[in-house]
């Protein structure tokens, strides 16, 4: 059969029949028909279907129940915003939201001038992207987003040695303590063979594993120290309000002129008490022994006639920057005692003024509940204070000595400055931008084989000595950098940044959040 015909310089043959253009018309409805079908379709989707086709994938389980509803996340023309993340997932009225960005560097640096909101700082939804499916964990933020700020990898050779090492921070409990001799001490007395477990006689893990418990004399100290045999020097007793020497109140010299912190004198032993002419002697002592407290306030007053606060506090009031909320509840807590111990007194100017008085310490209890109070410490703080004009320097000095004299049982482990026992710091304060769990590590290290700055040597000589040197309440037993890396690198373990960085603070202790915050 002859072609109907050819074109070009190919050749190329005609198509036996010419195309049949649909007319406009028709084109119009097969056009308005296959829009209704998607108009449809997308009324289903949207209705019974929960925006499957438009979606760019299923939500988490989190927010699964968000799915139906685009408006609950998303704005119009726009990504998601921070101000809807914060509907959900933070607490209606607070002034320092916990998962602002403001919150998280002051949770994880401690520094409050890192509060300032920066231009260059990332939407939530730029490190928790969502849409990825049910078994998605949106909290696990990728390595990739963290390296946008941060220069070092992940947990390899170019991450920061510790703080604590590089710059050589101690552990400033204000104790006096040797682990070597305490180990030795438990071991013998609970009759243990394994050096470990006589740490985990002091070092009491808590029901998560996670970290420990605060060290607490009751628990942990009262079995050997301050026993029954436990007594005070012969100490020389007061002449009277106005001698210029130094002396202490006898329990009857208490209880005749009852001041309010020495209502505790009424219920003391007197049997406790031994007289030696102008002496007296009292045995045994106890932990925060009333006696010895009350005297030791008599005598500071006489070097600080202007303490401040002090005199409500139990040790002294130098405390870190966000635990000022502790010296006020606990002056509180003292001047609650101090009316408990004017209750029984009939005169009604008396009552009257307990009145006033509780209606006070209920303002001031309401306000401390307020994170956002600005507190002062300074009140609190002996070393402003000017010392006694008065006394000549050896008249000085000797109130100094004899409050060394009457604090000596107590400095068998406490430090005392400024006629003040010194507060003791029973949690470190370490590692704070990280987070370690003791329980996720112990199947696969013993306790020592991380915490090996002290070393416990079996026998005396030059190397105990020089490990002695060292072991002192102030040393940070832990271990450096170089020790977690033995274990976490990606062949072995995991060395995400998330693996020890949380950059949200923790939502479950919401309460003490709040008052770190302040």
């Amino acid at each position: 059969m002859r072609n109907k015909g050819t074109f070009s310089r190919l050749r190329l043959s005609v198509a036996k029949k010419y195309l049949a253009i649909l007319s406009r018309k028709w084109m119009s409805y097969i056009g308005s028909l296959l829009a209704l079908l998607i108009l449809a379709y997308t009324f289903f989707n949207i209705t019974f279907q929960k925006n499957s086709f438009l979606s760019k994938g299923p939500l988490s389980s989190s927010h699964a129940n968000f799915e139906g509803d685009c408006a609950s996340c998303h704005t119009k023309f726009a990504s998601v915003t921070n101000e809807k993340c914060s509907v959900c997932h933070e607490k209606y009225g607070d002034k320092l939201g916990v998962y602002t960005f403001n919150a998280h560097y002051l949770y994880r640096s401690d520094d409050f001038r890192r509060l300032v909101i920066s231009e260059n700082e990332n939407p939530c939804f730029s490190c928790h992207p969502d849409h990825l499916g049910r078994e998605a964990i949106i909290t696990q933020a990728p390595d990739s987003r963290c390296l946008l700020c941060h220069d070092f990898g992940s947990f390899n050779d170019k991450h920061p040695q510790f703080e604590f090492i590089a710059k050589q921070i101690p552990d400033n409990s204000n104790l006096k303590f040797s682990h070597i001799k305490h180990v030795q001490r438990v071991l013998k007395r609970e009759k243990l063979g394994d050096i470990e477990k006589s740490c985990l006689y002091c070092h009491n893990p808590k029901p998560d594993g996670k970290s420990f418990e605060a060290i607490n004399f009751n628990r942990h100290c009262d079995a050997c120290h301050l026993t029954s045999a436990a007594a005070t020097p012969w100490l020389k007793i007061e002449s009277g309000n106005n001698s210029r020497s130094p002396g202490v109140k006898t329990l009857e010299a208490m209880r005749k002129q009852p001041a309010p912190g020495a209502v505790s004198a009424f219920y003391l032993n007197p049997n406790e008490f031994q007289k030696r002419g102008n002496k007296v002697k009292k045995s045994p002592i106890y932990h925060e022994d009333p006696w010895i407290m009350e005297n030791l306030k008599l005598l500071r007053h006489w070097i600080y006639p202007n303490p401040g606060l002090v005199d409500l506090l139990k040790t002294s009031g130098d405390v870190s920057s966000n635990n000022v909320g502790i010296l006020y509840r606990e002056a509180v807590q003292t001047l609650r005692q101090y009316a408990l111990g004017l209750r029984s007194r009939p005169e009604k100017f008396v009552q009257r003024d307990l009145v006033r008085i509780d209606q006070y310490l209920q303002v001031v209890e309401k306000r401390l509940r307020d994170p956002y109070t600005p507190l002062d410490d300074t009140k609190f703080l002996l070393g402003t204070a000017v010392k006694n004009s008065s006394l000549t320097q050896d008249e000085t000095t000797e109130f100094e000595n004899f409050v060394n004299l009457l604090t000596e049982p107590c400095q068998v482990c406490h430090l005392v400055a400024n006629a003040t026992i010194l507060r003791v710091q029973k949690d470190q304060r370490i590692l704070k931008r990280a987070e370690f769990n003791h329980r996720d590590h112990i199947l696969q290290r013993r306790c020592l084989d991380c915490h090996s700055r002290i070393s416990f040597p079996e026998s005396a000589g030059p190397a105990a000595a020089a490990v002695q040197s060292i072991d002192h309440a102030r040393i940070q037993n832990i271990p450096g950098i170089e020790t977690c890396q033995e274990c976490h690198q990606a062949k072995v373990t995991s060395n995400r940044c998330i693996t020890c960085h949380n950059f949200h603070p923790n939502k479950s202790q919401r309460s003490n959040l709040l008052l770190y915050l302040h």
